[in-house]
């Protein structure tokens, strides 16, 4: 039996060709494993990396190389008593502590290579006016190594500063404090998350095949996939500019682990089926990608494409993770409808012990939870869609509690308290609240004097001082920042501070800063979040209107997506302010929840519908629903606690961003496989019936069952 095969589809799983496909997968895996493991050193986590490119803090950050080295960023040392006034010795200690902190090196990996001093300058101790504290400013130039260099080096700031003291406490606060406490948290974090993914999608998927030995084989391909995915970016990054900074590089573990897998239980579903038809397994694996194949296709170009969407951000850290996202998912893609059926095809039925699927046996979905659950939304779909969908809505409500303005480094840390966060607490009891991270100001050397006076006028900002002598006819200006660089108050100043400055005539003056980027970065944040909502969406609606060939269908479906992303993000801002206790969440947030809800949620409306659109043309489209849901709702649900699963993963990183991001992820994609995909749009597809292919000619099948008794007859696929 050869119906429904064609020669694409049998080239992973031909008698001859199959060994053909895995051995071009073994070359790749012994020429991509080397590579994988250099892309932690091809990461860029430099400021540059991170900053959109036409913001003023930008500018200011390529601009004031000329003055001060690249890439420097401030390290605060506290030293304080508890309350009490500082002694003499103490003043002498942090003097001391001044000195040798000028001596602090970098820690190169490479064994061969000399260590470098990284201390640009230091700013003398200077004493609190209330007499109990002292601050001593670093400026460590991180170079291209970005914020790597920045955790060994606060560690030998702190070690020098808490040697001796008699009492006296010292703290490492500031930019480089901070930076340095995240690069920490993130450090081979790659490699732990790699474990704890594997972990859990090795659980799921032996209790979802409920065997011993089937769970390997998507594993293997996973696995060989993300290799090849790391070899290639890594390439791409050394050769071609493609910028990877940590975060990138380890989300792509997630999402490869996570789509592949799903992509995985989609096709080993089908392959099931098929065996069960079809004695030859070449045949059924044939059969199994000629059908499951422009499903598995369509769902992995859309979250693909929808990442590639990421490239018209303007924030760089935003706009480099799109390209990365999308080989990851391109890679693991290749590799499910490659080397998994060629793998599958070579080791036999024999994987499915003890549950192996017998030629001829009857298919037990057929009379399975979801063809149940199927016959009871037939009884009345319009209200069980409408209640499903109001109670999305009343879900989506919590919207109004989610706080995007910023998140203050002081509360970006979801477990324990870092050293550099306790020293901004002691910091800010006795100095200007900016201290370590001053106002910066690039403008014309000819008009020096009025932006200095200019930017002394601005509130809460005081000791504006010119660094060096004017170059390249531009001058470098300083203040004092009297207010958090990473709260309102900040952002604030440095908006007070450019319209002062921008109104100087031919000054072309640029405010940056510590303060200027974050504000700048969240602002890039909000705008992008703007500008790629619809982006993806028109390209969501446009591929399932091509796969599917119709109109109604993918906006009822996109409509379901939305609703889905809304009731997810607003049960989580709940969680999130109740239940965590977390002081807001990152303006990103919502743009990454939306871009991972989106683009995965549009894979399990794919994976349904190319399902039901299949049945309609012979049952009709009723029919053809209640059929889909029972052929795939097992598998999509699997899927959906695989993808879930790995997100949720992203928690064991005590970084509040982190943490949200992978429960509103994981919570979003279980409401979305559970509820909305087998229960929302199911009854859809009941209710809008053959309408939902308009305008196609299935709109006009004459096969549909008006008759809600018998669409709530046992479903036989």
């Amino acid at each position: 039996m050869t119906t429904g095969t064609n020669r694409i589809s049998a080239l992973p799983c031909g008698h001859r060709s199959k060994w053909i496909v895995l051995a071009v997968w073994v070359v790749l895996l012994m020429v991509a494993f080397p590579l994988a493991g250099k892309l932690t050193g091809a990461q860029k986590n430099d400021a540059s990396s991170w900053l959109p490119k036409s913001a003023d803090s930008t500018q200011v950050v390529k601009q004031s190389q000329k003055f001060v080295p690249p890439d420097t960023f401030p390290a605060v040392v506290v030293y304080h008593r508890d309350g009490a006034p500082v002694t003499a010795a103490d003043e002498a200690k942090a003097a001391a502590d001044a000195q040798r902190f000028k001596t602090v090196t970098d820690h190169p990996k490479n064994k061969d290579k000399a260590p470098k001093q990284i201390v640009s300058s230091v700013v003398p101790p200077q004493k609190a006016g209330d007499g109990k504290a002292i601050q001593t400013i670093i400026n460590v130039h991180v170079g291209a190594d970005g914020w790597n260099t920045l955790a060994p080096a606060d560690k030998d700031f702190r070690a020098i500063a808490q040697n001796g003291g008699n009492g006296l406490k010292a703290h490492v606060t500031g930019p480089a404090g901070y930076a340095g406490d995240f690069a920490h948290v993130f450090a081979d974090f790659d490699k732990t998350l790699l474990f704890i993914t594997a972990g859990i999608v090795i659980i799921i998927l032996l209790i979802t095949y409920r065997s011993p030995i089937l769970w390997l084989v998507p594993l293997i391909c996973v696995s060989v996939a993300l290799f090849v995915a790391q070899a290639v970016i890594y390439v791409l990054a050394k050769n071609a500019g493609l910028t990877v900074n940590g975060q990138s590089a380890f989300i792509l573990t997630v999402l490869v682990f996570g789509a592949g897998t799903d992509y995985a239980l989609l096709l080993i579903a089908r392959y099931r089926e098929e065996l069960r038809r079809h004695e030859d397994r070449h045949t059924a694996m044939n059969v199994a990608l000629h059908r499951a194949g422009p499903a598995i296709l369509a769902s992995g170009t859309t979250v693909a494409v929808s990442m590639l969407c990421l490239l018209v951000a303007e924030l760089n850290s935003t706009k480099s993770m799109g390209p990365v996202m999308a080989i990851g998912v391109a890679v693991g893609l290749a590799a499910m409808v490659t080397l998994l059926p060629a793998l599958l095809v070579i080791f036999g039925r024999w994987m499915f012990w003890p549950r192996r699927p017998a030629f001829g046996s009857a298919e037990p979905t057929a009379q399975g939870v979801w063809a149940r659950i199927g016959a009871r939304i037939a009884v009345r779909p319009r209200i069980t869609w409408m209640v499903t969908a109001l109670v999305l809505v009343i879900m989506a409500l919590g919207l109004t509690t989610l706080k995007t303005d910023y998140l203050a480094n002081k509360d970006a840390f979801s477990a324990g308290k870092p050293d550099s966060v306790t020293g901004e607490e002691v910091l800010v009891k006795h100095f200007p609240a900016g201290s370590g991270s001053p106002i910066e100001v690039i403008a014309n050397a000819g008009k020096a004097d009025a932006v200095k006076t200019a930017l002394a006028t601005v509130p809460r900002v005081s000791n504006v001082t010119q660094v060096g002598q004017p170059k390249d006819g531009l001058v470098y200006l300083t203040g004092t920042l009297n207010a958090p660089p990473d709260k309102p108050e900040g952002f604030a100043t440095v908006d007070k501070a450019r319209s002062t400055l921008h109104a100087i005539p031919d000054a072309n003056a640029k405010v940056g800063g510590g303060a200027a980027v974050t504000h700048d970065i969240n602002k890039a944040s909000k705008r992008d979040q703007n500008l790629i909502f619809p982006i993806i969406l028109i390209v969501v609606l446009g591929i399932l209107a091509l796969l599917l060939r119709a109109l109604v269908a993918p906006v009822i479906l996109v409509a379901t997506v939305v609703l889905s992303f809304g009731a997810a993000l607003g049960f989580s801002a709940v969680i999130f302010d109740k239940g965590f206790g977390f002081a807001g969440s990152d303006p990103s947030f919502p743009l990454w929840v939306f871009v991972f809800l989106v683009a995965l949620g549009t894979d399990y409306n794919i994976f349904l519908m190319t399902r039901v659109h299949e049945e309609a043309k012979q049952h009709g489209t009723r029919r053809g629903a209640l059929i889909g849901l029972a052929a795939t709702g097992g598998v999509i649900t699997s899927a959906g606690l695989v993808l879930a699963g790995t997100f949720a993963a992203l928690g064991s990183l005590p970084l509040v961003f982190v943490t949200e991001m992978g429960f509103a992820v994981a919570f979003g994609v279980l409401l979305d496989t559970f509820i909305v995909r087998s229960i929302l749009v199911t009854a859809l597809n009941l209710d809008v019936g053959r309408f939902m292919w308009w305008p196609s000619s299935l709109t006009h099948e004459h096969v549909d069952l008006p008759a809600e008794k018998d669409e709530a007859a046992p479903v036989t696929p």
